[in-house]
């Protein structure tokens, strides 16, 4: 598995979920199976095999987020210095060229973002355009409403 780019708050973000799955949800499901079990007759047991699959739904995401954690490559972007180019962990602020609207988004790793709250992915396709650009600079990208132009405003912590 390659490495996954994440920020320190994402990867605590991944950890806390992790405990919750291990530590809460997990102990609730083999309650749920053994109270089931309880009530015999497995093979037309409703309440079982809807713990059992929920307790593989569990530790898929378990296993998932785990994988994440060991191939993760945590930037601590409280060091970023340079702000001269679009690089991750940086906040962008672009406008719309096409519309004329001005937006901001934090570029963050895949688990940590969030468009609601202004958090875009590392891995999307405006940021991989955008990824090495300066203040100023243009840049296109094609979408099913047709082709959109953004440029560079301002790129800052």
């Amino acid at each position: 598995m390659k490495k996954i780019i994440m920020t320190i708050e994402g990867k605590k973000k991944l950890e806390k979920k992790l405990k919750i799955l291990k530590e809460k949800k997990r102990p609730k499901i083999i309650k749920s199976i053994s109270k089931a079990i309880e009530f015999g007759d497995l093979k037309e047991n409703s309440e079982y095999h809807s713990a059992k699959e929920e307790q593989i739904i569990c530790e898929k995401k378990i296993k998932e987020i785990e994988e994440k954690l060991i191939n993760a490559y945590v930037i601590n972007t409280n060091k970023i210095k340079n702000y001269d180019k679009i690089i991750f962990g940086v906040k962008i602020k672009l406008i719309n060229l096409n519309n004329k609207k001005k937006i901001t988004y934090k570029i963050v790793g895949e688990d940590e973002s969030n468009i609601k709250k202004k958090l875009i992915s590392i891995n999307s396709p405006l940021i991989k355009k955008l990824i090495g650009k300066k203040k100023k600079d243009i840049i296109t990208i094609n979408t099913q409403k047709g082709k959109i132009k953004y440029k560079v405003i301002d790129i800052y912590k």
